[in-house]
């Protein structure tokens, strides 16, 4: 038995308004996993970043050498962030190293938090 015209025309127009329904629930789809992978993206970077440092150059010739966790907001200039060896690198380097007291970059290197300038009177910082 041969549908109408009508009976046809009726069901391509529900057809295309269960397509327009399907290409919405795509699209949404779509939007909520680029938002999950941009999600994805930032806390993997911030979990890099918590587990690298950033040495902030000495402001004043006299000054010292600033070791920074690499998300600490105090210091933000981006010259790259730096790896625990070469942290213990860079107290070889400079041993009158200071450490940012806002982030604490003595905590993740599993150090005990040392005096306002820990080498300055001969001592080292130990490394676990």
């Amino acid at each position: 038995m041969a549908l109408s015209i009508a009976e046809r025309l009726d069901k391509q127009r529900t057809l295309l308004e269960w397509l327009r329904y399907q290409v919405t629930v795509a699209e949404r789809t779509i939007r909520d996993l680029e938002r999950e992978e941009a999600e994805e993206r930032r806390r993997r970077e911030q979990a890099r970043r918590e587990m690298t440092w950033k040495l902030q150059p000495a402001r004043a010739v006299q000054g010292h050498p600033m070791l920074h966790r690499g998300n600490c907001a105090q210091y933000t200039r981006e010259l790259g962030l730096i790896s625990r060896q070469e942290v213990v690198i860079a107290f070889q380097e400079f041993p009158d190293l200071e450490m940012c007291a806002i982030c604490s970059p003595w905590g993740s290197l599993g150090i005990d938090k040392p005096d306002s300038r820990p080498a300055a009177d001969g001592g080292e910082v130990e490394f676990p």
